[in-house]
This record gives C-alpha cells, sequence and structure tokens, in this order.
C-alpha cells in the first residue's frame, strides 16, 4: 500500500488482487549551474500594503537549491523572505546588494 494516504484520496476500495495504487510525483528539473543561469531582479509592492519586496525570477531547478539559495540571500541581506515556484522574494528594496552576491556566485543578473 502507498505510504502517504493522502496521495490516494478518490480510491476506496478495490476488488482487484493486483491493484496497485498510482501516485503521480512531479519530475524536479535538475538545477543548472549558476553560470548558466539567467536571474532577473525587480522589485515590486503590489498587494503588499505599499511594502517594497525585491523579486529574482528565473531560477531553473530544484525546489532545494531555490530555498538553499534564498537562505543565503535572506542571510546575506539580513531581512526575512520566502521562495516558491522559482521565484524568491526578499523583504526591502535590496537590489545593489543581491546582484553583487548572485554575480560572486556565478549567476548572471539582470
Amino acid at each position: 500500500m502507498a505510504k502517504d494516504w493522502k496521495d490516494r484520496l478518490g480510491v476506496v476500495f478495490s476488488t482487484d488482487p493486483e491493484f496497485q495504487y498510482e501516485i503521480d510525483k512531479e519530475e524536479e528539473v535538475e538545477t543548472l549551474p549558476p553560470e548558466k543561469q539567467f536571474l532577473h531582479l525587480q522589485t515590486d509592492s503590489k498587494h503588499r500594503k505599499g511594502k517594497v519586496v525585491t523579486l529574482v525570477n528565473g531560477f531553473v531547478g530544484r525546489e532545494d537549491d531555490l530555498k538553499a539559495l534564498s537562505k543565503l540571500l535572506k542571510t546575506r541581506c539580513g531581512t526575512g523572505g520566502s521562495a516558491k515556484g522559482g521565484v524568491i522574494i526578499i523583504q526591502g528594496e535590496r537590489l545593489k546588494e543581491i546582484k553583487e552576491i548572485l554575480t560572486e556566485r556565478g549567476y548572471k543578473v539582470k
């Protein structure tokens, strides 16, 4: 049986003794090396109650690597933020600092 029952909600019972639960797993994209990544920086304040954030778009890779890069940026900038879906959100207007950090790590930044 499947270990995670939430993945198989929708199948209650089967009379087939050979039945196996099929769990759809999304395949994660391999993380490109920094020199092949092209990241876009921008500031945004829409839907954030007037607070400015810096967005890092264009990351291609696994979610774990995105979160690791996000943690590095948050630590080096001394601020909070989040990472999800290929976008890193850093609180405050930190374009200059983030650009320096990313270029010294080998990323191409615009």
